[in-house]
């Protein structure tokens, strides 16, 4: 069936798509929480609320093959004109949503990250990645050879919790910073995450990278730590050194040389990268694998910051496009190879560029930007002008912030909605009331994009509240807030089951973990052939 602007596929012919050799990108345009209770493998997320905003970073080449996939409620279809309006030109709808893949015997996968989870219990399946357990780990740390143990995750979420006496080093940073953290090449390494992924990779990592210490994963991370009844810290900042040029560089420089050898990671030259990035017929992403301190001095134009132990450990946040090529860039050689020696065994096309970000600036390497997101500028009203127009009614402020933020702290009297739920949710409110839209105060956000929408929709005085929640609790008006204010079932932007286990929730940690270590059971024979290792020594 053809539309103007999208054609319908049915769920055996997406399955084909997804094991053919084309590029292709799936992307579930529903809520963070909807798509977390089960969603196809290959399956990125890219909610119908920021489905502008993400959009061009995600594909940035417009006439690739993009589907689209709902719970067959017509928010893929409104998603598909909306990429129509942007240029993209080869847009499909999965005909029926999720009850239609499901329906035809394929498997939905609950959780996030599905593709990089997988890899990391598979990784250590296959390399036999040495672990030890919470109680272990604490023996060793009360012993006379006591292990330094880094945390693999970023410093946003170490503050959450950490292991006492952890230093945070993402795992992209482990093999270019670890003799500042660890000079000793005797000295026992711990790495850690919340869970499982990055406390495997990590400490595979350093393994594969040829570290003479004895290296070992924290098995089930904090999670274990905690379920174990030891305490955790939280707040920590014990972190890597900002150290532009680490102890032991040459090493690390050889050591990523003969990784490069042992996994086959190609590396190209800044002209071969100019040619990649200027080729119609085919996705190139251009990642920046460093800090986001680096990222943010000097970069190459276009470039995508994508800290390499979250390109791992997230990689369909940054990647949108199946089989797509990703151009991989640091500054000193080692990080990018430690990557893209993942990436690759993931299944991605992944290399290396030469002499990293100077090479790259020196031939002027750089990334045309995706289509630009199009919101309609609106309006600001104070937030004295919107207390006087809900005290007379004529006003109604509509907050489009993420539900836990609603729950946080909201303006009294404002309604929680999300971009697919307008029309239900503002049924009966009258088209001649003015609209105050409630965002996060700075950058682009959903409300950008829910004024066409809305507009669409017959309501023609739409504006944004200057200085958002910020500014109206500032000025001393009443906030409400609260898990009573908005129920668990309307909250479809948040996978309650992933978050409730940082919160003390033990039985939600036990879930979460049983989910992880439960992933490869559930791969069909085409998805198991996505991943690549190499033979063991």
């Amino acid at each position: 069936m053809s539309h103007p602007h999208y054609t319908a596929v049915d769920a055996a012919t997406l399955k084909g798509w997804l094991h053919d050799a084309d590029e292709i990108a799936l992307f579930d345009v529903r809520e963070h929480g909807q798509y977390g209770e089960g969603h196809p493998f290959y399956a990125v997320p890219l909610p119908f609320s920021r489905l502008e905003l993400d959009v061009g970073r995600l594909a940035p080449r417009t006439d690739a093959r993009i589907v689209l996939a709902d719970n067959g409620d017509g928010v893929a279809q409104a998603a598909a004109n909306a990429l129509a309006r942007l240029g993209y030109t080869q847009l499909f709808v999965l005909d029926g949503g999720m009850p239609a893949w499901q329906a035809a015997g394929y498997t939905l996968f609950a959780g996030v990250n599905l593709p990089s989870k997988t890899f990391g219990e598979l990784a250590e399946h296959h390399y036999g990645t040495p672990r030890v357990s919470a109680a272990e780990l604490a023996a060793m740390q009360a012993g006379p050879n006591a292990p330094v143990v880094l945390d693999g995750r970023p410093i946003s979420e170490f503050r959450k919790m950490n292991i006492p006496g952890a230093i945070c080093c993402p795992n992209g940073e482990l093999a270019y910073r670890l003799r500042d953290l660890v000079p000793d090449p005797t000295t026992p390494i711990v790495i850690n995450c919340a869970g499982r992924t990055r406390s495997i990779i990590g400490a595979q990592s350093l393994i594969n990278v040829g570290v003479s210490n004895p290296v070992y994963a924290l098995e089930n991370g904090t999670q274990g730590w905690y379920l174990n009844d030891f305490t955790l810290e939280h707040g920590g900042t014990a972190r890597y050194p900002d150290n532009a040029s680490p102890r032991d560089l040459d090493a690390a420089r050889h050591a990523a040389q003969a990784l490069a050898t042992r996994f086959k990671v190609p590396h190209v030259t800044a002209a071969q990268a100019v040619a990649w990035l200027a080729d119609p017929a085919r996705t190139t992403y251009l990642c920046d694998v460093r800090t986001a301190e680096e990222f943010a001095g000097q970069t190459l134009p276009g470039a995508q910051h994508t800290p390499g132990g979250q390109l791992m450990q997230a990689t369909d946040q940054y990647i949108g496009v199946r089989r797509a090529r990703l151009v991989l860039f640091d500054a000193e050689g080692v990080r990018a190879t430690v990557v893209a020696s993942w990436l690759r065994q993931m299944g991605h096309d992944a290399v290396v560029l030469d002499g990293g970000l100077q090479a790259g600036l020196a031939a002027g390497v750089k990334a045309a930007p995706g289509p630009a997101h199009g919101a309609i500028a609106s309006e600001t009203v104070s937030v004295a002008a919107l207390a006087a127009g809900l005290a007379g009614r004529s006003m109604l402020a509509v907050d489009l912030r993420a539900s836990m933020s609603f729950r946080a702290g909201h303006i009294a009297g404002s309604q929680w909605t999300t971009r697919a739920r307008l029309a239900s949710d503002l049924h009966g409110v009258p088209h001649d009331t003015t609209l105050v839209l409630v965002g996060d105060a700075e950058g682009a956000d959903p409300a950008d994009i829910a004024v066409r929408d809305l507009h669409a929709l017959g309501y023609s005085d739409v504006r944004r509240l200057q200085g958002g929640v910020t500014a109206w609790r500032d000025a001393g008006l009443p906030i409400h807030q609260g898990a009573d204010t908005l129920p668990d079932a309307r909250c479809i932007d948040y996978l309650f089951f992933v978050h409730d286990r940082h919160d003390g929730n033990k039985a939600a940690a036990r879930q979460y973990l049983a989910w992880e270590t439960g992933l490869i059971a559930q791969l069909d024979a085409q998805e198991l052939a996505t991943f690549h290792f190499p033979p063991i020594d």
